[in-house]
C-alpha cells in the first residue's frame, strides 16, 4: 500500500497566484473582448539586458564547438567566474567579505527559499511575517514541521509576527524561541524595508537564541536610499546567523531564463542534538549537489554579464523603468484618496481597501469593473487582509491606462 505525504492534506487552499489565474481566465471567458491588464502576479515586462543576451549568444556559440564544450559546473553550485562577480559586485562593493566559497547558484530563490528548510530538523519553530510570501510557509507545511490548519490561513506551530500600519510593516523579534527566521527586504507583498538598526535586533535575537535568519534579498536592487541595507551581512555579526537568498529574476530580468544564489557563510552553525555544532555550508551544497546539477552554463554566462559595466548601466535603465511605474502608482492611487505604503524602495505597492471591503472582493471589483488584475492581500496571510499588492513590473502605457481605468471606478 503506497501512502501519500499527508503533510499536503494540511494545505489550507491551493497556491495563491493559480487561483488568481483561475479567475482571470474565468473572466475573461465571459468577456471575451475585454482587455486585462495585470498589476498582481511580479512578472517582468521589459526584455533582458543587450549585454545578457550577447553574452548568452556567445556562450551558446561556444556550447557548439568541441574546443568549447562545457558540460556540468564546478560541482553544481556554480562556475567560478559568476560567483567571483557576485562576491566583488554585490558584497565586497558594499564593504562585506564574501568568499565565493560560500555562495551556491541556483535556478531560483524562490527553489532556495523553498528548499533550504531541507537540511534543518523537523523539530524547529519557524517563525514568520504576516503577510507573508506563500512559499516560506507552505514548504514547512509540506515537510511537517507545522500542525494543522490554526484558521485565518495559519498553521499551528508557525510563530506569526504581524505587520501592521502601526510597526511600518516591520516587526519586533517575538518573545518566544524561533529557530527558524524568515525575513524578505524588501518586503514581498507589502512594499517595507528595513533599517540597519532594526536589522540589528534581529541578529541580536538571533545569537541569543541560536537561532538562523532566512533572508530573503531578491529586491536588494531597487533600493534607493543609501541608509537602507542591500545585505543582511553589512549587519555586525549575521555572518554568524544568517543565510541570505539574492535572485536576477526581477532585477535583471530572468523569470523566464532563472538564475539565482544563495549565500550560507563559513560562520554559519547549527546544532546536533548532542548540542555539538556543525557548520552549514556544506550540508546545502550535499543537498544540492545530490538533487540539482547546476544551472546551465549559457544562462550563468547571461548572469555574469549583468555585472560588467554596459550591464549595470543597462539594468539601472530597466529598474528605472520599473521604479518610475512604482512612483506613478504610489502617487496616483494616493491622488485618488488611497492609503498607499510601500513602491520606494521597492517594486510593490501595498493599498489599503475601502473601510468595509474585504481584499478578494476589491480584487473581484477591480476585475469586473477596470478588468485590472491585482493581487489580494488576504493570500498573503490574516495581516494581509484589508490590502491588495500592485506591482510596478508592467509596461508604463498600460500602467497609466490600468490607473485610469481604476480612477474611473473610484
Amino acid at each position: 500500500m503506497t501512502l501519500i505525504n499527508e503533510n499536503f492534506l494540511k494545505l489550507q487552499a491551493g497556491y495563491l497566484f493559480p487561483e488568481i489565474g483561475r479567475r482571470r481566465r474565468a473572466f475573461q471567458q465571459a468577456n471575451p473582448k475585454a482587455k486585462i491588464i495585470s498589476m498582481g502576479i511580479g512578472d517582468v515586462t521589459q526584455p533582458l539586458a543587450p549585454a545578457v543576451t550577447e553574452a548568452m549568444q556567445k556562450a551558446v556559440e561556444e556550447m557548439g564547438c568541441k574546443e568549447t564544450f562545457r558540460g556540468y559546473d564546478d560541482g553544481g553550485i556554480g562556475y567560478e567566474f559568476l560567483r567571483e562577480a557576485v562576491s566583488e559586485n554585490d558584497f565586497r562593493s558594499r564593504g562585506v567579505e564574501i568568499d565565493i566559497d560560500e555562495i551556491i547558484v541556483s535556478d531560483g530563490a524562490k527553489c532556495d527559499t523553498g528548499n533550504i528548510q531541507e537540511i534543518f530538523g523537523l523539530d524547529n519553530i519557524v517563525a514568520v511575517t504576516d503577510p507573508v510570501y506563500p512559499v516560506y510557509v507552505d514548504t514547512n507545511v509540506m515537510a511537517g514541521r507545522t500542525g494543522g490548519p490554526a484558521g485565518k490561513n495559519r498553521y499551528e506551530g508557525i510563530i506569526y509576527m504581524p505587520c501592521t500600519e502601526q510597526n511600518d510593516f516591520v516587526p519586533e523579534p517575538p518573545k518566544e524561541n524561533a529557530d527558524l527566521i524568515y525575513l524578505c527586504f524588501p518586503n514581498n507583498p507589502t512594499g517595507a524595508v528595513a533599517t540597519k538598526e532594526q536589522l540589528s535586533r534581529w541578529v541580536d535575537y538571533a545569537k541569543k537564541n541560536k537561532a538562523i535568519i532566512l533572508f530573503d534579498a531578491a529586491y536588494e536592487e531597487f533600493i534607493s536610499d543609501p541608509g537602507i541595507p542591500h545585505s543582511i551581512y553589512e549587519v555586525a555579526g549575521a555572518k554568524e546567523v544568517a543565510i541570505e537568498f539574492r535572485s536576477f529574476s526581477k532585477t535583471a530580468g530572468f523569470t523566464g531564463v532563472r538564475c539565482a544564489f544563495t549565500v550560507v557563510p563559513k560562520q554559519l552553525k547549527a546544532f546536533k542534538k548532542d548540542g555539538s555544532e556543525i557548520e552549514v555550508g556544506p550540508i546545502w551544497k550535499r543537498r544540492q549537489c545530490t538533487k540539482f546539477n547546476g544551472v546551465s552554463y549559457i544562462t550563468q554566462a547571461g548572469a555574469a554579464a549583468v555585472y560588467t559595466e554596459q550591464g549595470k548601466k543597462q539594468i539601472k535603465e530597466t529598474i528605472d523603468i520599473y521604479m518610475g511605474n512604482a512612483r506613478l502608482i504610489r502617487e496616483s492611487l494616493t491622488g485618488m484618496g488611497y492609503t498607499v505604503y510601500g513602491g520606494i524602495n521597492a517594486p510593490y505597492i501595498w493599498l489599503k481597501t475601502p473601510e468595509g471591503i474585504g481584499s478578494w472582493e476589491f480584487f473581484d471589483k477591480l476585475l469586473n469593473n477596470a478588468h485590472v488584475v491585482t493581487t489580494p492581500g488576504a493570500g498573503f496571510g490574516a495581516a494581509g487582509e484589508g490590502f491588495i499588492r500592485l506591482t510596478a513590473f508592467g509596461q508604463p502605457d498600460n500602467v497609466k491606462e490600468a490607473l485610469e481605468r481604476i480612477r474611473k471606478i473610484s
